[in-house]
C-alpha cells in the first residue's frame, strides 16, 4: 500500500512531461510553418480526443497532435448542445466589472437602479441608436456609459461635447433618441482618451459592447427582452 503513492505520483509526473512536450511540439511544427504562430500564447486539449487549441490573445486555432493540420471555426458540443469556441471566447474577453474605470463614464439610473450594466458607444453608432430606444424598456438598473469615438472625427467630437455638457445624460439623450445634435462644448476629455486605451486592451472593436456585472460581455446591439435574461441572469448566479 506504501508504493500506491508513489505509483500514482509518477504517473502524475509523467502525464504532466508528456503534455509539456506535447505542447512544445505544435508550438515548435507550427511555428515553423505558418510565420503568424510563432508566438503562441497557449496550447491545451480540448474535450474532442486528439484535437488541441491554439490560442494567440483572445484568438483559437484547432490543430491534431502533431500540428499538421490547422482548422479555423467553431467547436460544438452536439451533446451538449453548446458552441464550446464561444463559451471560451467568452471566458477570455471577460472584464472585471469591478475594474471598470467608472470615473471615465457617466451614469443613466432608470428606477430603483439596482441592476448594474456597462455600456461602450459610438454617439454615431446608428446600432447604438437602436439600442438606447430598446432600454427604455428596461427598470431599475444603473447604466454606466462610456463614451468609446471610434467610426470618425465626428464622433470624437460629438463625444466631447457630450462628456463636456452641464447633463451628460439630457445631452446624451437628445441625441440617441431625438436626433439632436449636442451643443459645442469644451472641458478635459482625456476621460475619452483612457476609454479608447481600455477598448484597445481589452479588444473592444465595436458598438455597442455590453458588460454586465459577472464580467460576461456582449458585443452588438441586443434587445430590451435579451437584455432582461441577462440581467436576470446575473443576479440569479450570485
Amino acid at each position: 500500500m506504501k508504493l500506491l503513492p508513489t505509483l500514482l505520483a509518477a504517473a502524475a509526473l509523467s502525464t504532466s512531461l508528456g503534455a509539456s512536450a506535447q505542447d512544445a511540439a505544435i508550438r515548435k511544427t507550427l511555428g515553423e510553418r505558418i510565420p503568424q504562430l510563432q508566438q503562441i500564447d497557449e496550447v491545451r486539449p480540448t474535450p474532442m480526443k486528439g484535437l488541441y487549441e491554439v490560442r494567440i490573445g483572445t484568438d483559437l486555432f484547432y490543430t491534431d497532435a502533431q500540428g499538421n493540420y490547422l482548422i479555423q471555426g467553431e467547436l460544438i458540443d452536439t451533446k451538449a448542445r453548446r458552441n464550446l469556441t464561444e463559451d471560451r471566447i467568452n471566458k477570455l474577453t471577460a472584464v472585471d466589472f469591478k475594474a471598470l474605470p467608472l470615473q471615465d463614464a457617466f451614469t443613466v439610473v432608470r428606477g430603483d437602479g439596482s441592476r448594474k450594466l456597462a455600456v461602450f458607444e459610438d454617439p454615431n453608432c446608428g446600432y447604438c441608436k437602436r439600442f438606447e430606444k430598446d432600454m427604455q424598456n428596461v427598470d431599475n438598473v444603473t447604466v454606466y456609459m462610456f463614451l468609446y469615438p471610434i467610426l470618425s472625427p465626428d464622433s470624437a467630437e460629438k463625444s466631447r461635447n457630450i462628456w463636456c455638457a452641464k447633463d451628460r445624460v439630457a445631452a446624451w439623450d437628445d441625441h440617441m433618441l431625438r436626433d439632436k445634435v449636442p451643443a459645442a462644448a469644451s472641458c478635459d476629455t482625456s476621460a475619452l482618451q483612457r476609454n479608447l486605451a481600455f477598448g484597445r486592451k481589452h479588444k473592444i472593436t465595436g458598438t455597442p459592447t455590453l458588460i454586465f456585472s459577472d464580467g460576461s460581455r456582449v458585443p452588438g446591439a441586443i434587445g430590451a427582452q435579451e437584455v432582461e435574461r441577462r440581467l436576470a441572469e446575473v443576479a440569479s448566479s450570485k
